[in-house]
């Protein structure tokens, strides 16, 4: 379940979308909650939706409950960094450069 990032985390980690992780912070960029910010609570993987803490409504009871967004409706803006999350970003993005022939190559000689 994959997001996109903002521009300046493409820029700064040279990667377009990451699997989005509870702690990261988003924004809504499709339906009619556009343009709401929050912080992930809850990747909800069963039925492929995340919550975002400042997006609830209330129940006839005036309980509230949290809506559910499709990841492919939000834009990360603030990561959640942790080792195995950097390292996996330096993964991704060194493939991404050896398809775009930006990696180092090996200089071939013939004798």
């Amino acid at each position: 379940m994959s997001s996109t990032l903002s521009k300046e985390l493409r820029k700064k980690w040279g990667v377009r979308s990451l699997p989005v992780r509870k702690d990261d912070e988003v924004v809504v960029l499709r339906g009619t909650r556009k343009g709401s910010k929050g912080k992930v609570i809850q990747v909800y993987r069963k039925k492929w939706v995340i919550h975002i803490d400042k997006l609830t409504k209330n129940k006839a009871n005036g309980a509230p409950y949290q809506l559910p967004v499709d990841p492919s409706n939000v834009a990360i803006i603030k990561l959640k960094e942790g080792k195995d999350r950097v390292a996996r970003i330096a993964t991704i993005a060194a493939g991404i450069n050896a398809r775009k022939g930006k990696a180092d190559k090996k200089i071939r000689t013939t004798n």
